[in-house]
This record gives C-alpha cells, structure tokens and sequence, in this order.
C-alpha cells in the first residue's frame, strides 16, 4: 500500500464518519498540511495523519505544530497506520487511532473531541479559503459565486424548472446552512 492508497482510504473513512466537507493534502499558512481533513456540523473538525512507517510517525512528533498542540487542526485528531503499528502509550495527548486491517478501518482507540484552540481554528479558516481560493482560480473567467449558482443557468436553460432529479439550492440538503443548537 502507498500513502496515497492510505490517504484515499481516510477520505472515504471521513466520509463515512459523516464530514460533509473533506481536502486531502491542502496546506495552510502553518506549514501543516493534513494527509485528510473533514468538518461535521458545527464547524466540527476530524484529522486524519496517515503513517506507513514507524520512521514516519516519530518524526511526525517533532513538527512544530506537534510540539505546539494549539497551533494543530482538528477538533478530533487520528493517526491512520497499518494494524500494530503504533501502540496506544505512543500517541500524543487525547489523539486516537485508526487501523487498517484487512482493507477496513477501525477505532482502536477514540480520539477526544475538544482538541482545537482558536489558533487551530483560525489556521483551519486559512486551509478552507486557502483551497476555495483554488477553485475560484480554476473556474475563472467565472466568479466563484457565478460557478455556484449553475443550478439557476440550469433552470433558466429549461424554461424556468429544474432538469429532473435535480433539487433546488433551497431543497438540497446541507447540514452547514442549519443552525446550531448547540450555540
């Protein structure tokens, strides 16, 4: 298996876990750059470093943002490696541990849920505009909002209604446009 085999398994895994938001591999001004990372609701964040190595997960201890857990991302915060790779005593402060074993993923041990600081925050809001920045590069000479709104070109296209099968931007299910409860 390859780290990017690795990483394509914790994107799917995230999914799974209910992030309705996942990157791969997108750096923020921190100089980290999550293997995956995904958002639930609430701004509720998962991160997922992938380690195939003993080698690499000890030397992903001495990163600056390791070091600093603050600085970190991730309200939730795994380490994915091959089953028995890692021992639980050898993780860092209320991370836990994804295994792979048999081509599934498992929790060998949760991870706490209250990691992120406001630094993490503001360092995640730099990955996310970071990244939406790209796609707006990408569909230029559109804007980013023009690209958004294909659903009413859609429509306008067919006479005023949607093609079939298509739901209206107000109709699609989007649980970051929900209000939270818990505020």
């Amino acid at each position: 298996m390859t780290h990017s085999q690795l990483v394509e398994k914790a994107v799917h895994w995230l999914r799974r876990y209910r992030c309705g938001v996942v990157l791969s591999e997108q750096a923020c001004v921190s100089g980290e750059m999550p293997d995956a990372i995904g958002w639930k609701r609430a701004c509720h964040s998962v991160l997922v470093e992938c380690k195939l190595t003993r080698s690499d997960f000890l030397a992903d201890r001495a990163k600056p943002f390791r070091l600093k857990p603050n600085h970190g991302v991730g309200c939730e915060r795994f380490y994915l490696v091959p089953a028995g790779l890692v021992r639980r005593d050898e993780l860092p402060k209320d991370w836990g541990l994804l295994e792979h074993r048999g081509g599934r993923i498992e929790i060998a041990h949760p991870s706490a849920k209250n990691l992120r600081s406001a630094t993490g925050f503001r360092y995640e809001m730099n990955l996310l505009l970071a990244s939406l920045r790209r796609v707006e590069v990408r569909v230029e000479p559109q804007s980013i909002t023009d690209f958004l709104k294909w659903k009413n070109r859609m429509a306008g296209y067919n006479r005023g209604t949607l093609p079939e099968g298509l739901a209206s931007a107000e109709e699609e299910l989007n649980v970051f446009l929900e209000p939270d409860v818990t505020v």
